[in-house]
């Protein structure tokens, strides 16, 4: 086997330096390195010659942190979410919840329950659905995602790489935006599956795995309705699935406004296919009065719709973003919104 790059050099080497280590975790050096990696396996996995500081390196990185992570375990789910508890017991009250995927550090395992904090939960998950140790770095490498993260507030983001350029929409401080490559000045990345740049020097470019959603996410504020709530609940159980363009399958695919519309379909209202020709439905809001169920639109740097999410509370919305992302929570603002509708009648 002939390796081709570091990243993938560092995870196929991570299996077999974290078992060696496991047997003998403080006796790994240059001068006995040689003789505890072929016990390992190591040998077997490489066949290019690397020195004994790059194998000890290379082990360091296998039992050290990774992405912020010292101990990392994987939510190994088929779909929708694994239940994060307060106490290790299927009784246990519901703290959070992590999508498909997501990362968390394992601080204690027991009895079947890992003890867990993943973003800004903290709790118990079954471990029947976690991958750990080598399993779950080499799952991680897989799925972590590169992307820019803005660093200043109401950062442009532009059609091209060039100040002279129509500004498409603008960020918030803090958000994520899909990273595709750097290109001097500029950062080319897709928002929403469409190319777009950003300066560099407003952003940080990141490697990031996904964590839990907080109960608080999830919950709606009063005088809400019923419908809403039902509406809402059950476009959630589809984050993570797979974008399609012209899909509208919400476990096989949809694109944005597939998804609205299978979402709305389900409870007896029909629309469109079109995020430009959803937008001429029911009624125009403004963003103050948003509530779970009504539609936020988005537009390109003509002025043109082209996105369509689902107003979920709390100032988020789940969408159908992209073929990379699928089907995902984002913050409203996450790029500046251009309309607003009220789409149910309650």
């Amino acid at each position: 086997m002939r390796i081709f790059n570091r990243k993938k050099e560092i995870a196929i080497v991570s299996a077999g330096m974290m078992l060696c280590l496991a047997l003998e975790p403080m006796q790994v050096s240059a001068a006995n390195a040689s003789s505890a990696l072929p016990t390992a396996g190591v040998a077997a996995f490489l066949e290019s010659s690397l020195s004994t500081e790059e194998y000890i390196e290379l082990a360091k990185q296998a039992v050290g942190s990774s992405w912020g992570y010292t101990n990392i375990g994987i939510a190994d789910v088929e779909s929708g979410n694994l239940n994060v508890r307060q106490s290790p017991s299927t009784s246990g009250k519901l703290v959070g919840k992590m999508p498909k995927d997501s990362a968390c550090e394992i601080l204690e395992e027991a009895d079947g329950w890992a003890h867990i904090k993943s973003g800004e939960v903290e709790g118990y998950v079954s471990l029947e659905f976690m991958l750990t140790g080598p399993d779950a770095k080499l799952k991680a490498n897989e799925i972590v995602r590169t992307v820019a993260v803005a660093n200043t507030n109401g950062l442009n983001v532009r059609d091209q790489a060039s100040t002279d350029s129509a500004i498409l929409t603008q960020v918030p401080q803090g958000e994520e935006l899909e990273y595709v490559e750097t290109l001097e000045d500029w950062i080319k990345v897709s928002i929403d599956g469409e190319d777009a740049y950003v300066a560099a020097e407003y952003v940080t470019v990141e490697e990031r795995l996904d964590t839990a959603i907080t109960m608080t996410e999830l919950l709606y504020g009063a005088g809400v309705s019923d419908v809403r709530v039902e509406l809402v609940e059950y476009a959630k159980q589809f984050v993570g699935n797979p974008y399609v363009w012209g899909g509208t399958s919400l476990t096989k695919g949809a694109d944005c406004s597939g998804f609205v519309l299978s979402v709305f379909k389900k409870y007896g209202v029909s629309l469109p296919h079109h995020s430009g020709s959803q937008a001429k439905q029911g009624t125009k809001i403004k963003a103050a009065d948003l509530q779970p169920g009504d539609l936020v639109f988005y537009a390109n740097s003509s002025g043109t719709i082209n996105h369509v999410a689902i107003y979920i509370g709390g100032g988020q919305v789940i969408h159908a973003s992209s073929p990379k992302t699928g089907i995902k929570i984002s913050k409203y603002n996450y790029r500046t919104p251009a309309k607003c509708v009220s789409i149910l009648q309650d």
